[in-house]
C-alpha cells in the first residue's frame, strides 16, 4: 500500500505506537506487505529478520523451508573474528552438505609464535591415535620452548573445567572473575600463561586474559578441548561471503525469500494491546511482521536501542547498553617474493600487551592465490584499539616488523600491495561480569526473538557455530509462537567422554551436599 508522503510531527506518546524522537502518522510510511502479490492469496505468516550473518541466514533458511514469508533486512556482517571452523561445528558442516558446496580446506596444522619465535605447533589430532581428554592434547602438541614442568601446571585447571557445566549457575559463579585470576588460582606457571594460554585467549576471546570472563574462558576451552579431535580446524577457501553466504542466499531465494541488504532498521512499531511488534521501520518505509528476529551484533543492537523509544521501554534491552564490542584490524599483504611459512595458520602474542593477532598464508588457504608466484598473507589484529587510528603505511610497517620476528625471511620482503580493514566494536567482548547483561533467545515482546554468538543458550557451541545454532533456535521459537511448520533439527555437542561424565556427576553430588551445609551461602563465592 503506497501512502501519502507527508510527514506530520505529533507528540511522541501515542496510545498504541511508540516512535523515537518524533512520531510519523501511519500515512507517512510506505508499508510493504512482505512477500509480494501472492501473499494475499496464500496468507503466509510474515517474518522479518534483521541481520544476514550466520544467525540471520540460519533462521531464514529454516523458516523459508517451512513456508513462511521471510524478509531479511541489513547486509551481512564483515568477515572478521575467528576464521577457522573447529571439528565440533557439526551444524555448519551439515548445512554446507545440504547446500552442495565445498567451501572448506582439509584439516590443517597450525602454530603459535611469541616475540622469541616459534612456541607451539599443533598437529592434526584426527590423524593420531585417540586418547582420553586431555592426554592427547598434552602429548601430541609440540612445545618448542615450554618445559614439561610448566605444561604440567595446566592440569589442576581440569577441576574448574569439570565444575563448569554451561548452566546458569556455572556462568554466574565464574563470570565475575578474570581468566588471569582463574589461571593464578589453579596454579599456572608464568610461562604457561604468557606463552600459551594467554595468546590462545587473545585470539579466541579477542582480549587479554585480565579482560576476559573466566566463565567464557572455560566455555571456549572445553568446547575445543573436550575431545582430542575437537581442536582440529578447517578454513574457508576464500571469503565467507563468496564461498558460503552468496550460494546460501541463492539457495534460499529459490524458496521465495527476500533479502534487502541496503535497508537499515531505524525503529519498530509496537501494538500496545497485543504487546507485539507489528512493523519494522527503515527510514520512511515499514515492513509488516507477525514475528521478528534480531540477529545482529552488540554494537548494532545498541545503536537500535538508543534510537528506539520502543526498545528503551524494556529493561532487558537497556541492560545491553552495558555490553561492549572489540575493535578488529585486518591487513592483507602481497609481497615481492615467496616466503616459506611452515604452517598456514598462526597465532601470535607478546609483541604488545593489548592485542592478539593471527596471520594466514593465503597461498595455501585461498583458491585464488594458490598459483601466485609471490606470498599473499593476511594478519588479523584483535582488541586493536591502538592500531585503529594509525595510517595504512604505519600499520603495514608494524605488521612487517612483527612478522619478521616470527619468521626471519620476512625481513627482506617488500610489500607491493596492501588492503587494510578497520572494524570498530565488531566482535563480542566477554568481559568479567558481562553475563548478567546478555540476552536470552526470547524477549518480553512475545513475537520478538534474538540470535547471535552473544545470546545466552545451553547448546555449548561457540563463535560461528553458536551464531548459526541460535539462528535455528530463533526459527524454532517462531515456529512455536506462530504454531506453523516443523522445528529445525539441531545437532547437539558431542557427549562428554565417560571419565569426564563420571567426574562431573561426582562434582554435582558434592556441590549438592555442600549447599546443604549450614552457612554454605554466607561467604562470598
Amino acid at each position: 500500500m503506497l501512502a501519502t508522503w507527508k510527514v506530520s510531527l505529533v507528540p511522541c506518546f501515542p496510545s498504541s505506537r511508540y516512535r523515537s524522537g518524533f512520531c510519523c502518522r501511519a500515512d507517512a510510511l510506505q508499508s510493504h506487505e512482505t512477500g509480494g502479490q501472492d501473499n494475499k492469496e496464500n496468507k503466509k505468516k510474515k517474518v522479518v529478520i534483521v541481520g544476514s550473518g550466520w544467525a540471520g541466514l540460519g533462521a531464514a533458511h529454516h523458516l523459508c523451508n517451512q513456508g513462511f514469508d521471510v524478509t531479511v533486512l541489513e547486509g551481512s556482517p564483515d568477515d572478521v573474528g575467528i576464521r577457522g571452523y573447529w571439528y565440533p561445528y557439526q551444524n555448519i558442516f551439515s548445512l554446507v552438505n545440504e547446500l552442495g558446496i565445498k567451501p572448506f580446506t582439509n584439516w590443517t596444522t597450525s602454530a603459535q609464535y611469541s616475540e622469541e619465535g616459534l612456541e607451539v605447533e599443533f598437529p592434526i589430532f584426527n590423524d593420531l591415535p585417540q586418547l582420553p581428554t586431555p592426554l592427547g592434547t598434552l602429548l601430541y602438541t609440540k612445545f618448542a620452548r615450554l618445559p614439561l614442568v610448566d605444561r604440567l601446571t595446566s592440569l589442576p585447571l581440569a577441576a574448574a573445567v569439570i565444575d563448569f557445566d554451561n548452566t546458569d549457575t556455572a556462568w554466574r559463579k565464574y563470570d565475575s572473575i578474570t581468566a588471569r585470576e582463574l589461571f593464578k588460582q589453579f596454579g599456572f606457571s608464568e610461562r604457561l600463561h604468557r606463552d600459551v594460554f594467554g595468546p590462545l585467549l587473545q585470539v579466541g576471546l579477542f582480549a587479554p586474559a585480565e579482560q576476559c570472563s573466566a566463565a567464557a574462558t572455560l566455555g571456549v576451552l572445553y568446547y575445543i578441548l573436550a575431545h582430542q579431535k575437537d581442536f582440529d580446524l578447517v578454513w574457508c577457501r576464500g571469503t565467507v561471503k563468496e564461498k558460503i553466504f552468496e550460494p546460501w542466499i541463492d539457495f534460499i531465494r529459490t524458496k521465495g525469500f527476500d533479502i534487502l541488504e541496503d535497508r537499515k532498521v531505524t525503529d519498530l512499531i509496537f501494538n500496545e494491546e497485543t504487546g507485539c511488534i507489528t512493523e519494522i521501520v527503515c527510514g520512511m518505509e515499514s515492513y509488516n511482521a507477525d514475528a521478528v528476529i534480531f540477529a545482529v551484533g552488540i554494537s548494532r543492537l545498541q545503536e537500535l536501542i538508543k534510537n528506539s523509544a520502543v526498545l528503551c521501554t524494556r529493561e532487558e534491552f537497556l541492560k545491553v547498553l552495558n555490553l561492549a564490542g572489540i575493535d578488529v584490524v585486518t591487513v592483507k599483504l602481497c609481497l615481492d617474493r615467496k616466503v616459506k611459512i611452515p604452517n598456514a595458520i598462526n597465532a601470535c602474542s607478546g609483541f604488545d600487551y593489548s592485542s592478539g593477532w593471527t596471520f594466514f598464508d593465503l597461498n595455501i588457504i585461498h583458491d585464488e592465490h594458490k598459483d601466485d608466484s609471490v606470498t599473499v598473507l593476511q594478519a588479523d589484529f584483535y582488541h586493536s584499539n591502538e592500531l585503529l587510528p594509525l595510517k595504512d603505511d604505519d600499520i603495514v610497517a608494524k605488521v612487517m616488523s612483527y612478522l619478521s620476528k616470527c619468521i626471519k625471511e620476512f625481513e627482506d620482503a617488500v610489500v607491493t600491495d596492501k588492503k587494510i580493514g578497520r572494524f570498530p566494536q565488531s566482535l563480542t567482548h566477554f568481559y568479567p561480569g558481562s553475563y548478567k547483561y546478555m540476552m536470552r533467545g526470547s524477549t518480553s515482546f512475545p513475537n520478538l526473538f534474538m540470535a547471535g554468538d552473544w545470546i545466552i543458550n545451553r547448546h555449548g557451541s561457540w563463535s560461528q557455530e553458536k551464531s548459526y545454532v541460535t539462528g535455528l533456535e530463533a526459527a524454532n521459537r517462531v515456529v512455536d509462537y506462530l504454531e506453523e511448520g516443523s522445528f529445525a533439527k539441531i545437532i547437539p555437542v558431542e557427549e562428554d567422554e565417560p571419565h569426564i561424565q563420571a567426574l562431573r556427576s561426582l562434582n554435582r553430588n558434592f556441590n549438592q551436599f555442600r549447599s546443604q551445609v549450614p552457612l554454605s551461602n554466607f561467604f562470598l563465592q
